[in-house]
Protein backbone atom coordinates (compact mmCIF):
# COMPACT_ATOMS: atom_id res chain seq x y z
CA UNK A 1 0.00 0.00 0.00
CA UNK A 2 1.75 3.01 -1.16
CA UNK A 3 2.28 6.08 1.21
CA UNK A 4 3.97 9.39 1.13
CA UNK A 5 4.82 12.05 3.57
CA UNK A 6 4.54 15.67 2.81
CA UNK A 7 4.63 18.63 4.84
CA UNK A 8 2.36 21.31 5.23
CA UNK A 9 3.29 24.64 3.69
CA UNK A 10 0.43 26.75 3.44
CA UNK A 11 0.38 29.44 5.81
CA UNK A 12 -2.90 28.20 7.53
CA UNK A 13 -2.20 24.52 8.07
CA UNK A 14 -4.81 22.38 7.70
CA UNK A 15 -7.90 24.28 8.12
CA UNK A 16 -11.31 23.95 6.70
CA UNK A 17 -11.32 25.45 3.26
CA UNK A 18 -7.69 23.34 2.88
CA UNK A 19 -9.49 20.25 4.53
CA UNK A 20 -12.71 20.31 1.85
CA UNK A 21 -10.69 20.55 -1.10
CA UNK A 22 -8.20 17.30 0.25
CA UNK A 23 -11.62 15.33 0.83
CA UNK A 24 -12.97 16.60 -2.62
CA UNK A 25 -9.66 15.34 -4.54
CA UNK A 26 -9.62 12.26 -2.42
CA UNK A 27 -13.28 11.09 -3.45
CA UNK A 28 -12.55 11.94 -6.72
CA UNK A 29 -10.44 8.42 -6.61
CA UNK A 30 -11.57 4.93 -6.45
CA UNK A 31 -9.15 4.24 -3.62
CA UNK A 32 -9.35 4.58 0.16
CA UNK A 33 -7.39 7.67 1.33
CA UNK A 34 -6.00 7.86 4.89
CA UNK A 35 -4.21 10.47 6.38
CA UNK A 36 -2.35 10.13 9.48
CA UNK A 37 -0.73 12.21 11.95
CA UNK A 38 1.28 11.50 15.41
CA UNK A 39 -0.03 8.23 15.65
CA UNK A 40 -3.63 9.04 14.92
CA UNK A 41 -5.07 8.03 11.21
CA UNK A 42 -8.59 9.54 9.55
CA UNK A 43 -10.69 8.83 6.34
CA UNK A 44 -8.92 11.29 4.04
CA UNK A 45 -12.73 12.04 2.80
CA UNK A 46 -13.48 13.30 6.18
CA UNK A 47 -13.16 17.31 6.38
CA UNK A 48 -14.05 17.09 10.10
CA UNK A 49 -11.66 14.14 10.37
CA UNK A 50 -8.99 16.34 8.65
CA UNK A 51 -9.64 19.09 10.65
CA UNK A 52 -8.88 17.46 14.36
CA UNK A 53 -5.49 16.16 13.01
CA UNK A 54 -4.58 19.95 13.36
CA UNK A 55 -1.91 19.92 11.39
CA UNK A 56 -0.21 23.17 11.11
CA UNK A 57 2.22 24.75 8.91
CA UNK A 58 5.63 22.59 9.06
CA UNK A 59 3.64 19.59 10.32
CA UNK A 60 4.38 16.40 8.58
CA UNK A 61 1.45 13.91 7.20
CA UNK A 62 1.05 10.93 5.86
CA UNK A 63 -0.90 9.96 2.87
CA UNK A 64 -1.48 6.41 2.20
CA UNK A 65 -3.80 4.96 -0.59
CA UNK A 66 -4.91 1.69 -1.09
CA UNK A 67 -6.74 -0.10 -3.75
CA UNK A 68 -7.71 0.68 -7.21
CA UNK A 69 -6.07 3.87 -8.48
CA UNK A 70 -3.88 4.16 -5.48
CA UNK A 71 -0.58 5.72 -7.29
CA UNK A 72 -2.58 8.62 -9.12
CA UNK A 73 -4.64 9.45 -5.70
CA UNK A 74 -1.39 9.61 -3.76
CA UNK A 75 0.47 11.53 -6.31
CA UNK A 76 -2.28 14.21 -6.75
CA UNK A 77 -2.90 14.40 -3.10
CA UNK A 78 0.57 15.12 -2.58
CA UNK A 79 0.90 17.66 -4.99
CA UNK A 80 -2.04 19.51 -3.52
CA UNK A 81 -0.64 19.30 -0.32
CA UNK A 82 2.77 20.06 -1.44
CA UNK A 83 1.22 22.92 -3.36
CA UNK A 84 -0.54 24.49 -0.17
CA UNK A 85 -3.44 23.78 -1.31
CA UNK A 86 -3.32 27.05 -3.78
CA UNK A 87 -3.08 29.28 -0.67
CA UNK A 88 -0.45 31.89 0.28
CA UNK A 89 3.06 29.71 1.59
CA UNK A 90 4.31 29.76 5.20
CA UNK A 91 7.07 31.92 5.01
CA UNK A 92 8.70 29.67 7.97
CA UNK A 93 8.15 26.24 6.24
CA UNK A 94 9.40 27.81 2.43
CA UNK A 95 12.68 29.15 4.23
CA UNK A 96 13.19 26.16 5.68
CA UNK A 97 13.17 27.48 9.19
Amino acid sequence: MPSRTVTIVNMRGLHARAAAKFAKLAGEFEAEVLVSKDGQTVGGRSIMGLMMLAAAPGTEIEITCTGDGNEAALAALAALVEDGFDEELSDTVASGK
